[in-house]
């Protein structure tokens, strides 16, 4: 087995319980995405996929104790790297792709690597598969509240008294600005199809819930 499949197999270890949508299935989109930015774009493939199937390992300890995911992963990460004996400078490349990654943090990428990462999993909130996740998020950060108390200090909107207008503010806090964030022209291009998807579903919603009259 390489690199990439035990790599692939730790982290769907760890993300098995993942209760959100930072799981498995999310990784490998991500994965995907990565690699159809970099046929257009260039990069290192290795590095682009291991840094994807990385880049969200630190969500379950973000869960438990807060924090941020991105600096839980990237440590993990180089852990993990380096007790596979991958190269040191390797290792620096991915974790410090993952430790730029999150789109709320703001952080600027500094390779094209980190550049396809940040717009791959930023995609990944767009179109219709970016509905259903922000949707299943919602109800796993409201059942994180109730259970053990956990609050996500950057998704509020997940916590609204009424459900509707939380899903509303946060498709205008971060799936329509995502568009202004993205790095690569070839990302522009899939996120423009996926934005209409999301118009269109959030035109439909705001009628059918009488918010739109």
């Amino acid at each position: 087995m390489d690199l990439i499949e035990r790599t692939r197999n730790f982290v769907a270890e760890i993300l098995a319980d993942e209760p959100s949508t930072h799981d498995i299935s999310h990784i490998e989109r991500v994965e995907d995405l990565c690699l159809q930015i970099q046929e257009k774009e260039g990069g290192d493939i290795q590095v682009l996929r291991l840094a994807a199937l990385l880049h969200d390992v630190g969500i379950v300890k973000e869960h438990q104790e807060g924090g941020d995911h991105a600096e839980y992963g990237a440590q993990i990460a180089r852990e993990f790297l380096l007790s596979e004996g991958v190269d040191g400078d390797l290792v620096d490349h991915v974790t410090s792709c993952i430790r730029t990654h999150r789109f709320s943090r703001g952080l600027k990428a500094g390779t094209i690597e980190a550049c396809i990462l940040q717009d791959a999993d930023r995609l990944d909130a767009l179109g219709a598969v970016g509905i259903f996740r922000s949707l299943v998020s919602m109800g796993a950060l409201r059942a994180l509240k109730h259970s053990i108390g956990t609050v996500k200090d950057t998704s509020m909107n997940a916590y609204a008294e009424d459900p509707v207008e939380g899903f509303c503010d946060y498709m205008n806090r971060k799936p329509f600005k995502i568009m202004e964030r993205l790095n690569t022209e070839t990302a522009k291009v899939i996120a423009e199809q996926r934005l209409r998807i999301m118009h269109l579903y959030l035109g439909e919603l705001r009628k059918e819930t009488g918010q739109e009259r």
